[in-house]
């Protein structure tokens, strides 16, 4: 096959490739990060390169325009590679470290009265062994496994063979005074057997700290938390922003693209890099040596549990939505990925079905509502919207795809929670002229999840918007007018942004967000009326994720997002996926406890549910079509359209 050289702009950088070799496939290999979050598919356009001169077929451009494919524009990502090119990668967009990721940490509060020896499945062991002689020459492992039995009271244990070479030489470097970090975890079960994770020459001091991890790795953000196992204390928290983004901004991009050529082994790496990174910046905070990590807990939606590990994931988005495995076993370090002690035991929480995954299982856990006397709506706001209904009686979940518009994504001025982006804003009913909120306080560079959500409410009640989402193109302001994918709310004129620009929203931004409230409203409601349970019995609304610490409760419900209730019922948990891996990593009972969970869910398929499709067509307008069920909105509607213009100022 022929082979033709490829040479990528401004840096010069040259491949040669075979003839039908993807753009973005060339860009790969001569060192070129092109952002795919559509997974590939061609329907985002961030992957835009400028073919300057040379035999490019385009097999799709959908996302641009006649003017655009004059000029050269093609996605790499639908273009083929067909004789010698010469092509121009425009900037491509950086992810700044998220500003919220220092706002969401706070002292974590350990479990009252919790004892580590009874507690934690992993123990330190220290023993003080009888030294070899011609009158007992016993093996080291045997003379190992007799002290544990004599001192510890361990029947059954298992090494490593990495752990046998160096065994000799630990126990006698201290005179056959030795310190053994023991996996208990099968030893709870009456034919268990124990693991040796590790074996240290001499005994540490009593305080000296024993290391785990509590990881939640989200499709957007990937949290980890550095744990002191002895006293439970949580001794650095960090955050950052999923690698695995550039490929799929949602689970099915991501799916789709790993299901192509080598893309599972890159997704892998690509968490693996994020969460490798943390681990070193924990590491660094509280002056630990990530070497002597020997326990990781793990939570994170099916997708992501799938793509960590390479486990094929292409049955979770084909019917009849099917993961390959829900209960993972205990897994080595080694294995996994993880630069921690080799030995150090993973632990992958339990998930429950394709879309309803550990961060679940790990925020009812955390959240309370398995173990509460009353009913609670518990709720996971992010990429895919996750419920669960129920009380220490029962619990019934569902899943939504919510898709990644409050996230920042399928918005065209959208961006995710960093510096310069709008979180929160107003709109003055008169002039219709808007007051926001900027994270940093900079010059805004788009709108956020939280300011998406807060606009789409100021934008309905001031009647920029009717129910349907409709822009009401006859207001005498300038800030309405048609743009190129219809009509558009101009938020911030270019001269006052930061990068120059004017910042909008247009009709088919309403359309993708009003979809997304609209699906996780239709989740809840349904699954209410499947347990024939009022939503409104519900004595707590619980809201879990890292973006639902920020969501602003009033706007909320003035979009249908979040259901009518008194504000005194909602609670805002913050990431309760890694709280709930926390508990589990330090408290064998938690970890059983969210076995429990996993095993008593009654699980729902919405997309095979009729009344769920009629529900979400309900919801898909503002804030709904039938506003008894919004009775305060209709109020606060009624009150604005009362209210005389100089009544009205913005804040």
């Amino acid at each position: 096959m022929a082979t033709h050289t490829v040479i990528f702009g401004p840096q010069g950088d040259q491949v040669d490739v075979p003839t039908g070799t993807l753009l973005v496939e060339a860009a790969r290999q001569a060192n070129i990060d092109l952002q795919q979050p559509c997974g590939g598919q061609g329907r985002c356009g961030r992957c835009v390169v400028k073919v300057e001169e040379g035999a490019i077929r385009q097999r799709s451009s959908l996302r641009l325009s006649q003017e655009d494919l004059d000029k050269g524009y093609a996605p790499a990502c639908q273009a083929v590679v067909e004789g010698e090119a010469h092509i121009t990668v425009p900037p491509q967009e950086k992810i700044e470290r998220r500003l919220t990721t220092d706002r969401v940490v706070g002292d974590v509060q350990v479990p009252a009265g919790y004892e580590p020896a009874t507690a934690q499945s992993i123990q330190r062991i220290p023993l003080s062994l009888q030294p070899p002689s011609m009158d007992d020459q016993t093996d080291d492992w045997s003379r190992v496994q007799r002290a544990l039995r004599q001192q510890a009271d361990i029947k059954e244990v298992e090494i490593s063979p990495s752990s046998l070479r160096s065994m000799g030489s630990a126990l006698r470097e201290k005179d056959w005074q030795a310190t053994t970090i023991v996996d208990t975890r099968n030893w709870r079960q009456p034919e268990g057997t124990a693991r040796l994770i590790d074996l240290i020459p001499g005994h540490p001091d009593d305080d000296a700290p024993m290391w785990g991890l509590a990881i939640d790795i989200g499709t957007t953000t990937v949290s980890v938390w550095l744990v002191n196992l002895l006293s439970g204390e949580v001794k650095a928290q960090v955050a950052e922003y999923n690698q695995q983004i550039g490929r799929g901004e949602d689970v099915i991009s991501r799916i789709i693209y790993a299901s192509k050529g080598e893309g599972g082994e890159e997704m892998r790496g690509l968490v693996l890099d994020t969460i490798n990174e943390l681990v070193k910046r924990a590491c660094l905070r509280a002056q630990a040596d990530a070497g002597e990590i020997v326990k990781a807990t793990i939570a994170g939606n099916s997708t992501m549990m799938h793509l960590l590990l390479n486990i094929p994931a292409a049955s979770i988005r084909l019917s009849p939505f099917v993961t390959a495995i829900n209960h993972l076993p205990i897994l080595l370090a080694k294995d996994v990925g993880l630069n921690i002690h080799p030995q150090a035991s993973v632990d992958c929480l339990p998930g429950v079905a394709s879309y309803v995954g550990a961060d679940i299982t790990a925020g009812v856990l955390s959240s309370g509502v398995d173990s509460s006397e009353e009913v609670k709506l518990f709720i996971d706001v992010g990429t895919n919207g996750e419920i669960v209904l129920g009380s220490r009686d029962w619990l019934v979940t569902c899943a939504c795809s919510a898709g990644p518009a409050f996230e920042g994504a399928g918005v065209q001025d959208g961006m995710r929670a960093t510096k310069g982006a709008i979180e929160e804003i107003w709109i003055n009913a008169d002039t219709y002229e808007p007051s926001y909120r900027v994270i940093g306080g900079v010059k805004a560079r788009g709108l956020c999840g939280s300011g998406l959500i807060a606009l789409l409410a100021e934008l309905f009640l001031t009647g920029v918007l009717d129910k349907g989402g409709s822009f009401d193109t006859s207001l005498e302001t300038p800030r309405i007018r048609k743009g190129e994918h219809g009509a558009e709310y101009v938020v911030v004129w270019a001269e006052e942004s930061g990068h120059g620009e004017d910042i909008v929203i247009t009709h088919v931004d309403v359309d993708n967000l009003l979809r997304a409230k609209a699906a996780i409203y239709a989740g809840f409601t349904v699954l209410a009326d499947k347990v024939a349970v009022p939503l409104q019995s519900a004595e707590q609304v619980l809201v879990g994720g890292s973006f639902g610490k920020y969501i602003n409760v009033e706007k909320a419900v003035e979009i249908g997002l979040l259901p009518d209730m008194p504000w005194e019922q909602f609670q805002f948990l913050g990431n309760t996926a890694i709280q709930g891996a926390y508990l589990a990593l330090i408290d064998f009972e938690a970890r059983q406890r969210i076995q429990e969970i996993a095993a008593r869910m009654t699980y729902i398929e919405l997309s095979a549910d009729n009344s769920f499709y009629e529900a979400f067509t309900s919801a898909s307008f503002l804030p709904h079509t039938d506003l008894k069920h919004f009775p305060s909105v209709a109020e606060k509607f009624e009150q604005m359209k009362n209210i005389q213009p100089a009544e009205v100022c913005a804040p």
